[in-house]
């Protein structure tokens, strides 16, 4: 389940209601719950026009500047202390706006919290204006992540730890505790293509490959001989995939139905895991239990037959 980007369904000041509903998730069965995040919007947020339905999902250039996003640490280390099972995701996470030794306190802490559930999701984001704001250089966004994954990882894996780069430099660093493994939380990557520095970083941290939107088949057998390279398989991988939601109007909600029409195709390529975002289907949050549910009930049916017969509609249409 989607936290984030859920104010069409939740008041946006209601962070609490935002952690019950990931209470909800937990209480539903699901297997995880994800928080995304921009640590502001600038003018350009809506440069490429707004989204024709604001429950669509948030996109480069897509976004009305006042779009609320709340701090992902904070609100992944809430969601931590209020749950015992599900993965908590960080998802979106832009570490080349924050220190590297920051960031590793702020994860080491709330994987602590959720003792090991974590799974961080490293992201360079796509907003000049969001680099522009933090004094970070825009065009230099993946050398300098890049930078940051290893030195998080030098400061996760031991005390004293060091670290000299273009960008970070340090040495005799003890930063405790560390993270609930030695080897630091599970690490998703994604984004809209394959592309070499993307299969460079799943190949040396990932655990996990969630990309933006629908990859091709090509994308994936660039990354299965990328790992292949590397001594690794593509079937070790958790590949995420995600609802394709419609809807028939600016107001409207969309059908769970036809939303996981595709779940067949996406399980037949060796996807596992998927995303979904209440606030696409329902506009009550008294709803989120049974479409939760629902889903899931749903799935259980495609996965048991990979080509099931679809039912023609759902208790919760648009």
């Amino acid at each position: 389940m989607i936290l984030t980007e859920n104010h069409t369904l939740l008041d946006p000041r209601d962070m609490r209601g935002l952690v019950r509903m990931a209470q909800v998730a937990e209480g539903a069965g699901l297997d995880a719950v994800m928080v995304s995040e921009q640590t502001m919007l600038g003018g350009d947020a809506a440069r490429n026009g707004l989204m024709s339905n604001p429950r669509m999902y948030a996109a480069i250039g897509n976004q009305d500047p006042h779009t609320p996003w709340p701090s992902s640490v904070a609100t992944l280390a809430a969601v931590a202390a209020a749950t015992e099972r599900v993965r908590i995701v960080a998802g979106a996470i832009i570490p080349p706006l924050r220190h590297p030794l920051l960031l590793a306190k702020d994860l080491a802490t709330i994987d602590l919290l959720c003792e090991g559930r974590l799974v961080v999701q490293p992201t360079v984001s796509w907003q000049e204006s969001e680099y522009a704001a933090h004094g970070v250089p825009f065009h230099r966004r993946g050398a300098i992540l890049d930078e940051h994954l290893a030195a998080m990882a030098a400061v996760w894996s031991g005390s004293p730890a060091e670290f000299h780069g273009e960008f970070f430099d340090f040495a005799d660093v003890y930063s405790e505790p560390k993270c609930w493994r030695h080897d630091g939380p599970t690490m998703w990557f994604g984004g809209e293509r394959m592309h070499p520095a993307l299969v460079r970083r799943i190949v040396r941290y990932g655990s996990g490959f969630h990309p933006f939107g629908v990859p091709t088949d090509e994308d994936l057998s660039i990354l299965a001989e990328g790992l292949a390279s590397a001594g690794r398989d593509i079937a070790e991988l958790e590949l995420v995939g995600g609802t394709r939601a419609t809807f028939d109007g600016p107001d409207s909600v969309a059908d769970v139905v036809r939303a996981m029409a595709d779940f067949p195709d996406q399980i037949a390529r060796g996807f596992t895991t998927f995303c979904m975002k209440p606030s696409q289907y329902t506009d009550d949050p008294g709803e989120v239990m049974e479409i939760c549910l629902l889903m899931q009930e749903l799935l259980a049916t495609m996965s048991e037959d990979p080509a099931p017969s679809q039912p023609s509609g759902s208790t919760f249409e648009g």
